[in-house]
């Protein structure tokens, strides 16, 4: 079998256990978005992927996915594109022209940038404000005692529509309390929408009311991510 096929596979198995996570709390399977973590992987490997029906992919670097989206784009007009890693604020002109999603809206001077871009462009990527659940200060992600207030001035000083919540939670502790402390924020802040979940734990997020899921590993086949979070 080769490896698109094995892709394939992988990526039935994953839809098959949000619909199953989801359905064990209550929820429709189409109330969790699938975000296939395509980074590092070229149009050889995303494309197989495509033909099987998944739409949605996530990308971690601009200049990365400059390089292999726009023709794929061109060809599936209907894919929905989202930047889940950190954003440069030198790489906002880019990511506003070539995002659908940008889930890492995470500092003041990158939401003024944003908000001028989408003016300038006439775009309107939609936003997540990114969390770091766990306070760990090597990680983009505002701190949940301000995330809040980040949200509101988002709205009301850069004119931003924020549609959601984004965490990524340390690797090596229980993600339960993380996606908890992310929906807690997220009724505060009067958003609906929750990504967080990824190739290790997206099924306890699903129960947890992710709205999203971001998983890479489970379909593409596991990499050597180094000291990043497998995705």
């Amino acid at each position: 079998m080769g490896t698109a096929e094995e892709a394939i596979i992988r990526y039935h198995t994953v839809c098959a256990s949000i619909a199953k996570a989801a359905a064990s709390v209550g929820r429709p399977a189409d109330a969790v978005t699938l975000v296939a973590v395509s980074k590092t992987h070229g149009e050889e490997a995303i494309l197989p992927v495509i033909e099987a029906g998944q739409r949605v992919f996530g990308e971690n670097k601009v200049q990365e996915s400059q390089g292999k989206w726009p023709s794929l784009k061109a060809r599936f007009p209907d894919i929905e594109l989202r930047l889940i890693g950190p954003l440069q604020s030198n790489k906002t002109a880019d990511a506003v022209a070539l995002f659908d999603v940008i889930e890492s809206v995470d500092r003041e001077k990158i939401a003024r940038e944003i908000a001028k871009e989408m003016t300038k462009q006439g775009r309107a990527p939609r936003l997540y404000v990114q969390v770091n659940t766990g306070e760990e200060p090597q990680k983009a992600g505002i701190l949940p005692t301000e995330a809040v207030a980040f949200v509101e001035r988002c709205r009301t000083e850069h004119g931003l529509t924020i549609e959601g919540l984004m965490c990524i939670p340390p690797a090596e502790e229980n993600p339960g309390p993380h996606f908890a402390l992310l929906r807690k924020l997220a009724d505060e802040a009067s958003v609906e929408k929750l990504s967080m979940g990824m190739s290790g734990d997206f099924e306890t997020a699903v129960e947890m009311g992710a709205t999203s899921v971001r998983v890479g590993s489970a379909i593409f086949g596991a990499r050597d991510y180094g000291a990043e979070p497998a995705q």
